[in-house]
């Protein structure tokens, strides 16, 4: 395919995955249970740092999450107490355990009681026009509370050449128009044209059968060449083509 009939080629199939039948598939499930902007985005995040390997796992275990936080994620965290801790006993999903849970938990009422909430962080990270960045600010402030220096490897670095996939994911939920129905759009201060495309075992594998990738290595700087590839198809929401991109892979063994 010239780029003319790909991009042809992929606005149709991203068209095609998304809509409100990708859900049921997908971890975003989770947020789409909830209404309140704090509720949405809380839930979002705490699923899309466990979203990796079996996908049924992470639904399951993120709902587990939901309901340790009794389906109010915005009012557990505001009025989390220390003493609340034995809730998270026995929690775990691969690496991820309760005291990694507990302290997402109090670093998130950090940034909910001083720094304005989680579109506030982000947005004051970015750089020169770059969301990247902010990612790693963000990461700065929500270690701003005492933790076990084992859990910071669940919050990515883009600055230490992480393509930062689930944060990505995170970022993309929030910020993409909500016309589709599967991503939320309730982060209106940040621009979709900014967004980098979850960099997953099937986008990469797709990207590179169609001649988008070069590098081998799933990290920032593939991450970044991908980034060109799809601002060059549509500068204003490039990752859109993320839909295109997982659904065949995921979906249709391209």
């Amino acid at each position: 395919m010239n780029k003319k009939e790909l991009k042809i080629f992929l606005d149709e199939k991203a068209a095609q995955y998304e809509n409100n039948d990708f859900i049921p598939h997908d971890p975003i499930q989770i947020p789409h249970r909830f209404d309140l902007k704090e509720d949405i985005e809380i839930a979002a995040f705490l699923t899309a740092t466990i979203a990796w390997g079996n996908r049924k796992s992470i639904i399951n275990n993120a709902t587990k999450m939901m309901e340790i936080m009794g389906e109010a994620p915005h009012d557990f965290v505001i009025n989390y107490t220390p003493e609340q801790a034995h809730l998270f006993e026995g929690f775990v999903h691969r690496t991820f355990n309760s005291i990694d849970f507990e302290t997402f938990i109090r670093a998130l009422k950090n940034i909910y009681t001083h720094h304005g909430g989680l579109e506030q962080v982000f947005l004051s990270g970015i750089t020169n026009g770059d969301l990247q960045p902010a990612i790693t600010h963000f990461k700065k402030v929500f270690f701003e509370v005492d933790h076990l220096p084992r859990t910071q490897k669940h919050v990515s670095d883009p600055s230490k050449n992480s393509a930062a996939k689930r944060i990505n994911m995170f970022l993309r939920w929030m910020i993409r128009d909500a016309r589709a129905g599967v991503d939320f759009g309730i982060w209106k201060s940040i621009s979709p044209s900014l967004l980098s495309c979850p960099l997953d075992v099937h986008t990469s594998n797709v990207a590179r059968k169609l001649r988008l990738l070069s590098r081998k290595q799933n990290d920032g700087k593939t991450l970044a060449e991908l980034d060109k590839a799809l601002r060059k198809m549509d500068p204003v929401d490039p990752v859109k083509y993320d839909f295109a991109l997982f659904g065949l892979g995921a979906f249709e063994n391209f």
